[in-house]
C-alpha cells in the first residue's frame, strides 16, 4: 500500500512532508501532551509546590486551558479529519498546518505566561485561533453543501465563550464562571451529537462484519433528536442558572434520556472490540455525569466537583482519546485493532476519571487521591503520545514511500 492510499491519495497534499499532510497528525498529540502538562502543573500549584506564571487563578487556568487549550486541539484534528470525508474536499496541508498549529501552542504559551506576556495578547491568539478554525470548518462545509452545519453554530459559541471565560477571569463580569460554563456545555453538545452519530454507526458495521445481525444498534431518529434538544436546555439552563433547581430537574431528565439512548446501541455485544466497546463506555460517562450534577445542585453530598470531572475528566476526555485512537488508525492506514498499548490508554483514562470523581467521598487523603488519579489520567494521554504521535508521523509499516 503506497502512503497515497494510505491517507487517500492526491487529497493528502503528497508535495508535503507526511507530518504536515493533515493537522490531525500534530494535533492530537500536540494536544495530548498539553493536558499532561495542564494537569501536572495544576496538581502542583494546588500541593502548594510551586506558583504559575499566569495572570489568570490557577484553578482558572486549569479549567481554561483543559477546555479551551485541549479541547480545541482536539476538535482542530477532528475537523481536519473529518471534513474531507464529508466533503469530498482537499485536505488542509504544508505550511497552513503549521501556521494553525502555531497560533495555537503561541495562545497556549501566551496564555501560561500572562504574568508577564499581556493577556490581551492571549485572548487575541486564543480567540484568533478558534476564529480561524471556524472559517475553515464554514467554507468547507458550506461549500460542499454538507449537512454539518450545526457544528459551525457550536464552534462561533465556543469562540465566543471563551472570550467570556477571558473577560471572567479578568473582572469584567459579574459571573466569572460564565463563560466556563457556556464552554463545557457547548463541548458536552458536541459529545451529544458527533459521539451520538459514530457510537451506533460502527458498532453497526462490526456487527455485521461479525454476521451478527439478530439485534443492532437503532440508528438516529426523533428519540435521538428529542434528546439532544432535552440535553441543550438543560445544559443552555445550568450554564446561565447554575444552582437553578429547574436546571437541576432538567440535568436529571436529559441524563435519564441519554442513559435510555446508549442502551439502544447494543454496546455489550461489541464488548470484544475495544475500539468499538470503548465508545460506549465513553459515552456512558455523559448520562452520569449530567445525573451526578443535577444530584449535586439538589444535595451537597455530592460535590459539583465530582459531576464536573465525571463530564470532564470522564466523558470529554475518554471520548476524545477514543476518537483519537480510532482516526488516527484509519487515517494513517493501520489496521482497526486496539492493540496493549491503546487497551492500556483505554483502562488509564477511565480509572483516572472514576478516582478523580469519587475522591471527595473515600475515605483517604484528598491530595492523595487527586495526584493520584492525575497520574492515572495523565498516564493515559502520555501512553498516547508515545504510542500515536509516531503513528502519525510515519509511513504504516510495508507502504511505499
Amino acid at each position: 500500500m503506497t502512503i497515497a492510499a494510505a491517507t487517500g491519495g492526491a487529497r493528502s497534499g503528497a508535495g508535503s512532508p507526511l507530518w504536515l499532510r493533515g493537522a490531525y497528525r500534530l494535533f492530537f498529540g500536540a494536544g495530548a501532551l498539553w493536558a499532561v502538562i495542564v494537569v501536572t502543573l495544576w496538581v502542583g500549584a494546588l500541593g502548594g509546590r510551586w506558583v504559575l506564571p499566569t495572570a489568570m487563578e490557577p484553578l482558572a487556568w486549569h479549567q481554561h486551558e483543559m477546555l479551551f487549550g485541549y479541547l480545541s486541539a482536539i476538535i482542530a484534528g477532528f475537523l481536519s479529519a473529518a471534513i474531507p470525508n464529508w466533503t469530498g474536499r482537499p485536505t488542509v496541508t504544508g505550511w497552513r498546518v503549521a501556521a494553525v498549529v502555531g497560533l495555537w501552542l503561541a495562545a497556549r504559551l501566551a496564555i501560561l505566561f500572562s504574568a508577564t506576556v499581556p493577556p490581551l495578547v492571549g485572548v487575541a491568539l486564543d480567540v484568533g485561533f478558534l476564529a480561524v478554525l471556524l472559517a475553515y470548518a464554514t467554507r468547507e462545509i458550506v461549500a460542499s453543501g454538507n449537512r454539518n452545519k450545526p457544528i459551525l453554530l457550536i464552534l462561533l459559541l465556543f469562540a465566543a465563550a471563551s472570550a467570556l471565560d477571558h473577560a471572567g477571569a479578568m473582572g469584567m463580569l459579574a459571573d466569572p464562571a460564565l463563560g466556563m460554563r457556556t464552554g463545557f456545555a457547548l463541548i458536552l453538545l458536541l459529545i451529544s451529537i458527533i459521539g451520538g452519530r459514530i457510537t451506533p454507526a460502527f458498532t453497526r458495521n462490526w456487527l455485521m462484519r461479525q454476521g451478527r445481525t439478530d439485534r443492532l444498534p437503532t440508528m438516529a431518529n426523533r428519540f435521538d433528536t428529542a434528546v439532544i434538544g432535552a440535553t441543550a436546555l438543560a445544559l443552555a439552563l445550568w450554564s446561565t442558572r447554575p444552582d437553578s433547581i429547574v436546571s437541576a430537574a432538567l440535568l436529571l431528565v436529559a441524563g435519564a434520556l441519554q442513559a435510555a439512548r446508549l442502551s439502544r446501541w447494543a454496546g455489550l455485544k461489541a464488548r470484544d472490540d475495544a475500539l468499538v466497546f470503548v465508545l460506549h463506555l465513553s459515552y456512558a460517562w455523559l448520562p452520569l455525569g449530567l445525573v451526578l450534577l443535577g444530584c449535586a445542585i439538589i444535595h451537597p453530598f455530592i460535590p459539583v466537583s465530582s459531576a464536573i470531572h465525571a463530564l470532564g475528566a470522564g466523558a470529554m476526555a475518554a471520548m476524545t482519546l477514543a476518537v483519537m485512537t480510532r482516526a488516527t488508525r484509519g487515517h494513517t492506514g493501520r489496521p482497526l485493532e486496539a492493540d496493549r498499548l491503546t487497551v492500556g490508554i483505554y483502562i488509564l483514562v477511565h480509572l483516572g476519571a472514576l478516582l478523580r470523581v469519587a475522591a471527595p467521598l473515600l475515605p483517604i487523603d484528598y491530595m492523595l487521591a487527586i495526584r493520584i488519579a492525575g497520574g492515572l489520567w495523565s498516564a493515559a494521554f502520555l501512553l498516547f503520545v508515545l504510542a500515536y504521535v509516531p503513528m502519525a508521523v510515519r509511513p504504516p509499516p510495508g507502504a511505499r514511500r
